[in-house]
């Protein structure tokens, strides 16, 4: 089976960057993809991607040597398997606030086979195409299964969520937790508060050997948190690069020199 390149990454002690595609656009994923990153998420929660967009998008990124990565909406059987199925190797969930929760997500990533207990059924036309014909004998092993920690809930229960055998890791969603922790969306990762609650999660997954990831608002936040031994990180967002950067070119332009 084609391995999941960044299992190798983190079991080799390096950190990875992941981009992240709120466009529901092939190309634009494509592009993404080819651009250097280490992985690509399709956010199908806050995104534009439905199913049909996704599957395109994973599509365009087997072109390139970013590992395909999706969010799924909600902590669903079938939406999770869709994902696996077509293609991802790996499925970041939100809004993970319990154990019960978290080991309902792992399941959904897993095949019940060798002594794995898990509640993926098989059917992945697309995963064999991509994976391999022994897709199945290793998929386990392969696919990344990310709980999003963003509630006061998930926080206070981080510890057990950590250890639930199924799940690969955390992804820290800093804007909802400063929501919950009453600091509002725009709080900085400095913030004392976030920045203990980060520090919690991230040493909640080092003590079960898990991995632990962040999306970060700016590529300074993204350094420092790699920095900080956070394994996957995320850059913002193909809308903020894009809406940057016709910003920039917009104000060189019409910065014309005043005439002398």
């Amino acid at each position: 089976m084609k391995t999941n390149r960044l299992l190798d990454l983190f079991h080799s002690g390096q950190g990875a960057v992941a981009g992240w595609m709120s466009l529901d656009s092939a190309y634009a994923a494509e592009l993404v993809g080819a651009s250097g990153f280490d992985a690509v998420v399709i956010d199908c929660q806050h995104g534009m991607a439905g199913h049909a967009q996704m599957l395109a998008m994973l599509q365009a990124l087997s072109h390139t040597a970013a590992v395909p990565l999706v969010r799924v909406s909600q902590n669903n059987l079938g939406e999770i398997n869709r994902a696996l199925d077509a293609g991802a190797y790996g499925v970041i969930c939100p809004l993970v606030n319990s154990v019960a929760e978290a080991v309902a997500f792992g399941r959904a990533c897993r095949y019940p086979l060798d002594g794995m207990q898990g509640d993926r059924s098989f059917g992945p036309a697309r995963g064999l195409l991509v994976g391999g014909a022994d897709y199945s004998q290793h998929a386990n092993a392969q696919m990344l299964a990310l709980a999003m920690i963003e509630t006061r809930a998930g926080l206070d229960a981080v510890e057990a969520i950590a250890a639930v055998a199924q799940i690969d890791g955390l992804f820290i969603g800093p804007s909802d937790l400063g929501i919950a922790l009453g600091l509002g969306p725009a709080a900085a990762h400095t913030h004392p508060v976030l920045a203990a609650a980060i520090a919690r999660i991230q040493q909640a997954c080092q003590a079960a050997g898990k991995v632990a990831g962040i999306w970060c608002g700016s590529a300074e936040m993204a350094r420092d948190m790699l920095t900080q031994g956070l394994q996957l990180v995320v850059p913002g967002h193909d809308a903020i690069w894009l809406k940057a950067e016709m910003a920039r070119r917009l104000a060189v332009v019409r910065a014309r020199p005043v005439a002398g």
